[in-house]
């Protein structure tokens, strides 16, 4: 294994230091430092995070490798700067049982560019009706333990509170896709002015605060762990800020287009903007951005959907809901946070491998930490073009965007999986 000196690079946006990468960890850090069986790395002028991981990742495959497949999808993590990924269940066949979940996660083990854990589905099929293996997957080499229908609402309310209190035994989350289905029907958009005037269904924002609420309420009942997923909504906000002044077990994620469109973007009737939850008003934007900076919502995570052509580039109404994350999710971080560097370190890293209990990730770079850190180039600015990303979709809502940031280098386990910005396998 090769070792890395990184010089005079900044840690989470400290004053500059040495980093010496040995045998997998950080071994040592420090002004000055010398190892002539390193490789040198210039570092001035980067700040190292702790690698970033995702809590809410599609990797397609099993099912539709046309759209991305675990490799196709690592790389494009990598090259983001992630070190972790969580691999969302609605695959074909699903993942509701421990053979998919462990093939998944062979797959990524053999793509080697991240870590990606399987989060299993909570229903079989995704379908609502009945818990999946939810212990097997927990006990099987994946060692799942988090499970969401990601992209369907586990309505049912005691189906909802027979999936806490069986993750609970082990420690698990349930990751609810907080949309109560029946308001939801024939939805296009945002259920709002823009919706009116363009004569499209809404998908009004109650539709997302009162399955939240409810489910915080199921959990602090049961005494479980709740996740919810892609915050959208000032109010949904005011709930969680709620249930954590009284103590219930739920965290939050927000999605970075969440975090920088509105639904004005639907006047375009570009389908590359039609997403579930939907880009709501501005209004929610501001609100979602003072919760992350408060921590009433707790991480940033992408929703990475990639599809196929046929599936977004077609009318408004038939296209498959969903955009491209990975490689961009950082640059909108730093576009709509400025360089905080502790507190994207929190959202993007240390608080996302806290929730789905990924040892070994979310650390700062420090002697005897395993060494998954990424470098980023803060001054450094790039144009996003689509044919240019790795993977193999191109439904990215920031083609042609100027955006700040350029990951210059990933390391997994001291191993570079990015250098020089680009891919090393």
């Amino acid at each position: 294994m090769t070792a890395y000196l990184i010089k005079s690079v900044s840690v989470v946006g400290a004053a500059p230091t040495d980093l010496l990468i040995r045998d997998g960890v950080v071994a040592e850090t420090g002004a000055g430092l010398t190892a002539p069986d390193a490789t040198v790395l210039d570092g001035t002028g980067l700040v190292a995070l702790p690698g970033l991981v995702d809590l809410h990742t599609h990797l397609r495959e099993p099912g539709r490798e046309d759209a991305e497949t675990v490799e196709s999808g690592s790389r494009a993590a990598a090259l983001g700067g992630y070190t972790a990924v969580c691999a969302m269940a609605n695959t074909s066949p699903v993942a509701d049982t421990a053979g998919v979940v462990e093939q998944v996660w062979r797959l990524g083990r053999e793509a080697g560019l991240v870590d990606v854990q399987p989060i299993g589905a909570v229903t079989v099929g995704l379908a609502g009706g009945q818990l999946a293996e939810l212990g097997a997957m927990a006990d099987s080499a994946a060692r799942v333990r988090i499970f969401s229908d990601d992209g369907h609402c586990v309505a049912d309310p005691k189906l909802m509170r027979r999936a806490l209190e069986y993750v609970k035994a082990f420690d698990g989350v349930i990751a609810q896709h907080a949309e109560e289905p029946r308001l939801t029907e024939g939805a296009q958009m945002h259920e709002g002015e823009v919706s009116t005037r363009l004569g499209l269904t809404g998908w009004p924002a109650v539709a997302e605060e009162a399955i939240i609420a409810r489910d915080v309420l199921l959990a602090e009942h049961v005494g479980s762990r709740l996740h919810v997923c892609h915050v959208s909504t000032a109010g949904s906000v005011e709930v969680l800020r709620h249930a954590k002044a009284r103590g219930v077990k739920v965290t939050a994620e927000v999605t970075p287009h969440h975090l920088l469109l509105t639904d004005a973007k639907a006047e375009t009737y570009d389908p590359v903007y039609k997403v579930n939850p939907p880009l709501r008003t501005a209004t929610d934007v501001a609100a979602l951005r003072a919760a992350l900076a408060e921590g009433v919502i707790d991480i940033i995570a992408t929703d990475h959907a990639p599809h196929a052509v046929e599936d977004k580039e077609c009318e408004w109404a038939y296209a498959r809901p969903g955009m491209l994350g990975l490689e961009t999710a950082l640059s909108i971080a730093l576009d709509v946070l400025g360089p905080q560097w502790d507190l994207i370190a929190e959202r993007m890293s240390r608080a996302p491998a806290r929730i789905a209990g990924l040892d070994g990730h979310g650390a700062d770079a420090a002697p005897g930490v395993p060494a998954n850190l990424t470098l980023v180039d803060p001054a450094a600015r790039r144009t996003i073009e689509p044919a240019e990303l790795a993977s193999r979709s191109r439904n990215t809502p920031y083609a042609r965007m100027t955006l700040p940031g350029r990951i210059v280098a990933t390391f997994l386990r001291g191993e570079p999986t990015v250098l020089d910005g680009k891919a090393t396998k």
